[in-house]
């Protein structure tokens, strides 16, 4: 089992930054892929960026170039750095964490809200 304990959402202005963090804890030496999600009222859950256990990075079109995810191993935590901000990045941002066997985990959500 793993654990994702979500922090740093809150209320910002458009242009704004917001860092997001979350930490794994449990069977951590089984995760392949740790991400971030968000899910806007109304819309589907989509993927806005995931880091795999090699480094590689995907991001989606929406925030290429705007957000940044990384890691800190010693932390068993993973950031998401995210810039300039828009309102329509409104939604609540949840944490991913996939394993080997495969299983999927989820953080609680934490809400991030852009005003324009």
């Amino acid at each position: 089992q793993v654990q994702l304990v979500e922090s740093g959402g809150g209320l910002v202005q458009a242009g704004g930054s917001l860092r997001l963090s979350c930490a794994a804890s449990g069977s951590i030496v089984s995760i392949n892929i740790m991400g971030w999600y968000r899910q806007a009222p109304g819309k589907q859950r989509e993927l806005v960026a995931r880091i795999f256990k090699g480094g590689i990075t995907n991001y989606a079109d929406s925030v290429r170039g705007r957000f940044s995810i990384s890691r800190d191993v010693a932390k068993n935590t993973v950031y998401l750095q995210m810039n300039s901000l828009k309102p329509e990045d409104t939604a609540v941002y949840y944490c991913n964490a996939q394993s080997i066997p495969v299983q999927v985990y989820w953080g609680q959500g934490t809400q991030v809200t852009v005003s324009s």
